[in-house]
């Protein structure tokens, strides 16, 4: 009995499977799902934006993430979407008077971006598709979120001015 050849599918899906297994293996994708489980689980962001410069210690800890999926999925539409969820984080935690640290306790940006990186990794089709078909929009939503952090970091500055100012 003859052993048949595998065919162009059967070889390209042994293809994903390697890389799959080679992205699951490495030690960035490990770390951040240990980055997922303590700022989103153990509620360590809400609890960091509690700190002067927190926000933006925990936004610096999208940086394993964004090596996920700059270097290892090679998805611009997956890095363009964990910039959006990293910088709406951001954004509510920069609201003024510690409401934004209530909205970030439920804002849950680092499980949702690993939800997304793993979608990717494991091809879920659902997910790239609909990741993929906002491509653009997210672009239009990470500039508006800049412009708009970049007002409300001007409020804050303006906010702690005057209310050092009373003293």
């Amino acid at each position: 009995m003859q052993e048949q050849e595998p065919t162009k599918i059967d070889k390209k899906e042994e293809k994903r499977q390697e890389r799959r297994e080679r992205i699951e293996g490495s030690r960035s994708y490990r770390l951040i799902r240990v980055i997922a489980k303590w700022m989103d689980n153990y509620y360590l962001d809400p609890l960091l934006g509690l700190v002067p410069a927190g926000d933006i210690i925990s936004a610096g800890l999208i940086i394993p993430y964004l090596y996920v999926a700059i270097c290892k999925v090679r998805s611009l539409p997956l890095t363009l979407a964990l910039l959006c969820n990293v910088l709406m984080d951001v954004a509510t935690g920069l609201i003024p008077f510690w409401l934004g640290d209530v909205i970030d306790f439920f804002n849950r940006s680092y499980v949702r971006n690993h939800r997304l990186i793993v979608g990717f990794v494991e091809g879920d089709k659902e997910m790239i598709g609909k990741v993929n078909k906002r491509a653009w929009a997210m672009g239009a939503l990470l500039v508006t979120l800049l412009v708009l952090i970049y007002f409300l970091f001007r409020l804050a500055s303006w906010f702690l001015s005057w209310f050092f100012g009373l003293f």
